[in-house]
């Protein structure tokens, strides 16, 4: 997982909760890297569930609602990182139609060993979208979070179910209406 997904994390948890509790989640974790990231390295997915598990723990906030906190974070950092990604859009559901075919493909220019999920497009109009989200990770409520934001970006408001296509949450098939 990229450095920039662990940066942004602490950030958040320092803009939200302190430094205090980012030490605090980071002794309770057992990190090969000693919870010292850095934006272009590569580090274990392992280490991410361990610091939002405990970050959980802490604060009695579920791990889905963190990650929906979270996905406001990271989406703005990467906007204003990579404004380029989404200049060009006009509205919210084409961007969100060309995550397979132009934004990942910009991702994985910038960072090369970047294991992004898989957004496969099953139905869209102008106003309904149905994708499914695959990704051994199963951070779907990441996903959904980062599509949220992706209609604020555009004022344009939506409303986002989803359906678990497995257990885990590596398969979710997410539906996606704009609200008129």
């Amino acid at each position: 997982m990229k450095g920039i997904i662990f940066t942004e994390f602490l950030e958040l948890v320092e803009e939200k909760f302190g430094l205090v509790m980012v030490d605090k989640i980071i002794n309770q974790s057992n990190l090969e890297s000693n919870g010292v990231y850095t934006a272009v390295g590569t580090y274990e997915f392992s280490e991410m569930l361990q610091l939002i598990s405990h970050l959980s723990e802490n604060t009695d906030i579920s791990v889905d609602d963190l990650l929906m906190v979270y996905s406001e974070h990271l989406f703005k950092a990467l906007i204003k990182s990579h404004p380029n990604l989404v200049e060009h859009y006009k509205d919210p559901m084409d961007l969100l139609a060309s995550i397979e075919n132009h934004i990942h493909v910009e991702v994985k220019k910038i960072y090369p060993e970047a294991q992004l999920p898989t957004f496969e497009l099953e139905e869209k109009t102008d106003t309904k979208m149905v994708m499914v989200y695959k990704s051994d990770k199963a951070l779907y409520m990441l996903g959904k979070g980062l599509m949220l934001e992706t209609f604020k970006l555009f004022k344009v408001p939506a409303e986002i179910d989803f359906e678990k296509l497995n257990e885990e949450g590596t398969e979710v098939r997410f539906t996606i209406n704009k609200k008129q």
